[in-house]
């Protein structure tokens, strides 16, 4: 007969296969109380500016879900600090976008705008948002239980071809900087736009020493293929990929090639898995690039006449439903990075807010549970849902400050202005 001492031995010793029985809603649950979610990528700036200029002295963040309008037609917000708590995020990029078609002192104004409204947003809400500028910031506001607010700069037509304008852009507390939008900016090639420089030029490439040595993060969402390698060769900081996926499973511009995922591991960057659906789904990309076919055959085949063309494209549209991305096309592309990668080299960046909707179960921020809960399904930890929700990320933006503080006292880099 064994004795008591003996059980006791035999019990303790069984816990931890007792422990790892938890369901995969349980494995999630305590990834993200022990690490809730550091988004890399949401544009309620830019909401803020189109629907009410930027004027929100009655805007309610607590509850956006009544900002539907019909003229001009718009959905609902995807994004609220009730949703926000919902969906367990401890930590936001909020992005200070700018449309890439604007004149570059424009699009500077512009964005220091957009820096001041989200500035007034965090200040109204006191209670649940504060300001993070470092990653001591990011945890001293988990700590006290509020939503750490970063800011990004989406694409740098921002900085208006001036190393001194991302030096204030710095200052006023942008921590990273997507180096193109939609379109090339003078000094580096956009995904999404025909090359115009074979990747970065010699001032991109100061651009992005003069960011390693401020401390400002390199964002490579959007940049051609080229431009990422380009900045993996100059780098000395985690480069983060602020809203991308894999595009090994889905061709699309936008997504990164596994060229560069093989690469990241020698530099420390991140990819954060965005939730857009023309980026997730491959059909659902054919389904674009079909649709935007058809519509270009209609206006051809209608010249001057819009209202053929909207009745031409409405019955391709009856005739040709979108195919859904899903939850699990989120999780296969977090799988790829993996694969590929590492899984101390994923994060997420669901670019809510900035995109007309995200796949049923992500309809908004309130869906990021239902991704963990998938991922724990085919067998993440609960260590590794804690480094794809907030520890790989606030571990990229400590490599960019530990980088920067290792500079200090170098000089800026300066270079020649003009006129004046």
């Amino acid at each position: 007969m064994k004795s008591v001492s003996m059980i006791a031995a035999t019990l303790l010793l069984a816990a931890p296969v007792m422990l790892a029985a938890q369901t995969p809603e349980e494995v999630a649950a305590a990834a993200l109380r022990a690490a809730p979610v550091m988004d890399g990528h949401n544009d309620v700036p830019i909401q803020l500016r189109g629907r009410f200029g930027n004027v929100i002295a009655d805007f309610d963040f607590h509850d956006t879900t009544d900002t539907a309008s019909t003229e001009p037609r718009r959905a609902a917000m995807h994004t609220d600090i009730a949703r926000l708590r919902e969906g367990k995020v401890g930590a936001q990029y909020w992005s200070v976008y700018v449309p890439a078609s604007l004149e570059e002192p424009e699009a500077v104004q512009m964005t220091i705008e957009q820096i001041d409204v989200t500035k007034r947003l965090i200040e109204r809400y006191p209670d649940d948002l504060q300001l993070a500028l470092t990653a001591d910031d990011v945890e001293s506001a988990l700590a006290a239980g509020k939503i750490a607010s970063l800011m990004g700069m989406e694409g740098g037509h921002s900085i208006g071809s001036s190393l001194g304008v991302l030096r204030q852009m710095y200052d006023l507390g942008a921590r990273y900087m997507t180096l193109t939008h939609s379109k090339n900016t003078p000094w580096a090639d956009s995904a999404t736009d025909a090359p115009a420089h074979n990747g970065l030029t010699d001032f991109g490439r100061d651009v992005i020493r003069e960011m390693n040595r401020l401390g400002m993060q390199v964002d490579l969402s959007h940049v051609s293929e080229k431009t990422m390698h380009d900045v993996l060769d100059v780098a000395k900081a985690p480069v983060i990929f602020s809203h991308s996926s894999a595009r090994a499973l889905n061709g699309h511009a936008r997504n990164v090639p596994d060229s560069v995922l093989q690469r990241l591991p020698a530099n420390g960057g991140i990819v954060m898995v965005t939730f857009v659906p023309g980026f997730l789904s491959e059909p659902a990309r054919q389904w674009n690039a079909n649709r935007d076919a058809e519509k270009a055959r209609l206006e051809a085949l209608w010249q001057g006449q819009p209202e053929q063309v909207e009745q031409g494209l409405k019955l391709w549209d009856d005739r040709n439903p979108l195919p859904q991305a899903s939850v699990r096309d989120v999780a296969d592309h977090i799988d790829h990075v993996r694969a590929v990668a590492g899984i101390d080299h994923i994060g997420i960046g669901g670019d809510y807010d900035g995109i007309p909707f995200a796949p049923p179960g992500l309809e908004d921020v309130s869906g990021y549970p239902a991704l963990f809960v998938e991922l724990a399904r085919r067998g993440y930890s609960q260590a590794d849902l804690e480094k794809i929700s907030l520890r790989n990320a606030l571990r990229a933006l400590r490599g960019a400050e530990a980088y920067a503080a290792s500079q200090r006292g170098a000089p800026a880099i300066e270079t020649v202005v003009t006129g004046g």
